[in-house]
């Protein structure tokens, strides 16, 4: 791993976690609204709430966004998932195993989708990577023997959430950290 972060200056190490540990907050408020969320959704097709996921991208594609370093989507993840655990959650620990394959799957879909431009279009399809990994460990987890159907819809609409809003939501973020200046240091 010290591999991967060699090539970082401390200013990308320094903003990679205060991103994160905000992306945290933001989970813990995620978390919160869940519940609620999840129990309306359940009437709907079997396996619906997956798209509620999204949000729970947001720590590894935000840094990945900002920092654009090798490792930054699986920082960012486990991060924001470590102060998920750490505020506590409905989860536990668990959601550290979590953060760090989503990471690794954002990763993927940031390398597969190289380009010297990042678009939405990039960012999407490592917020889908995401997503579907999300989709499919959450599925084995806490909803095994649901059957075919719902891990199909659960999966997929776990897919469109980090589309949706894991990757919408941090773009969305990213212009408006943009506006303010803040990131001109990453030549944004």
């Amino acid at each position: 791993m010290s591999n991967t972060y060699s090539g970082w200056r401390t200013v990308d190490l320094i903003v990679a976690a205060v991103l994160a540990v905000a992306a945290g907050v933001i989970f813990v408020a995620w978390n919160a609204a869940y519940a609620p969320l999840s129990l309306t959704l359940a009437g709907f097709t079997p396996g619906f709430v997956g798209i509620l996921g999204g949000p729970w991208l947001i720590g590894g594609l935000l840094v990945a966004l900002v920092v654009r370093r090798p490792g930054a989507a699986i920082l960012g993840e486990v991060i924001a998932a470590s102060v998920s655990a750490i505020i506590g959650n409905q989860w536990g620990f668990t959601v550290l195993i979590l953060g760090f394959a989503q990471g690794l799957a954002m990763e993927l879909g940031f390398r597969l989708m190289r380009s010297n431009k990042v678009d939405f279009f990039v960012v999407g399809a490592a917020g889908a990577f995401g997503g579907i990994v999300q989709g499919t460990l959450e599925y084995f987890y806490w909803y095994p023997g649901t059957g075919p159907e719902f891990a199909a819809v659960f999966i997929s609409t776990a897919a469109v959430s980090g589309v949706i809003f894991g990757a919408g939501l941090t773009v969305l973020l990213v212009r408006a950290l943009t506006k303010t200046g803040i990131l001109a240091t990453f030549g944004r």
